[in-house]
C-alpha cells in the first residue's frame, strides 16, 4: 500500500510533464535537448537563489508573515526571470519555432523544479505507513506550477523574442509576468497571514494558473496575428 501510494503521488507530480511532452508537437520536433538545457539552467538558478537566500534572509523566529522577508524573497525570485531570459535567448536551440521554444523551456524548467523540491519529500514521506493527503496536494501544486511556468515562459518569449508586438499589449504582458513572478509570495501571504489551509491554497493556485494561462494564450495569439 505504501509503495502504491508513492507511485500514485509520483505519477500525479511528474506524469503531467511527460504527458505534455508526448501529447504536443514538442515530441515530434525532438525538443528534449532544449528541455534538458532549460533544466540545467534552472538548477544553476536555484543554486544562486539558495546562496542569496542564505546570505540576505535570517531564519524566522516564528511562522508569521514578515513583509520585509517576503519583499526580499520577491527580489531574489527575479533570479528565476533572469534564468528564463538566459534559457530563452542565450542557449542554442534546434531550428524550432518560437512557439515550441518557450514550451520546451517552460516544460524543462517546471520538471526540474518538481524534481528538486518534491522528489525527496515524496520518497521519504509518501512511503510512510499512514495515509496523508499532503503529497496528493503536493502533486496538484506541481501541476499548477507547470501551467504557471509555461505561462511565464510564453510571456518571456513575447517580451524578449517578439519584436513587432502591439504597443498597447506591452504593459499587460509585463504586468502579467510580474504577477506570475511574485506568485510564491502571494501564496505565502495566504498561508501565513490569512491562515489559509492547504486545500484552499492549492485551489487558489489552480484557479490562478488557469486564468494566467488563458490570458497568456490570448496575448500570444494577439501578437501572432500581427505578424
Amino acid at each position: 500500500m505504501t509503495v502504491f501510494h508513492f507511485l500514485n503521488c509520483a505519477a500525479l507530480t511528474f506524469g503531467p510533464h511527460v504527458v505534455y511532452y508526448s501529447a504536443t508537437p514538442l515530441s515530434e520536433y525532438d525538443t528534449i535537448g532544449t528541455c534538458v538545457k532549460a533544466a540545467v539552467v534552472y538548477l544553476g538558478t536555484a543554486l544562486v537563489k539558495l546562496v542569496c537566500l542564505a546570505t540576505f534572509l535570517k531564519v524566522p523566529e516564528n511562522d508569521n508573515f514578515d513583509p520585509y522577508q517576503e519583499l526580499m524573497k520577491i527580489f531574489i525570485g527575479f533570479i528565476d526571470v533572469a534564468g528564463l531570459y538566459f534559457a530563452l535567448t542565450q542557449l542554442t536551440h534546434r531550428n524550432i519555432s518560437q512557439n515550441h521554444k518557450f514550451q520546451a523551456v517552460g516544460l524543462g524548467w517546471a520538471f526540474a523544479d518538481s524534481v528538486l523540491h518534491r522528489l525527496a519529500p515524496l520518497w521519504i514521506g509518501a512511503r510512510g505507513l499512514e495515509f496523508t493527503w499532503e503529497y496528493i496536494f503536493q502533486g496538484l501544486e506541481a501541476n499548477a506550477n507547470l501551467v504557471m511556468t509555461l505561462s511565464l515562459a510564453a510571456l518571456g518569449s513575447l517580451m524578449w523574442l517578439r519584436k513587432n508586438k502591439p504597443r498597447t499589449l506591452v504593459p499587460i504582458i509585463y504586468a502579467c509576468a510580474l504577477l506570475l513572478a511574485t506568485m510564491p509570495s502571494i501564496t505565502s501571504y495566504l498561508r501565513r497571514s490569512l491562515e489559509w489551509q492547504t486545500p484552499r491554497v492549492v485551489g487558489f493556485e489552480f484557479f490562478s494558473s488557469l486564468v494566467m494561462a488563458f490570458i497568456s494564450w490570448q496575448l500570444f495569439s494577439a501578437c501572432q496575428r500581427t505578424v
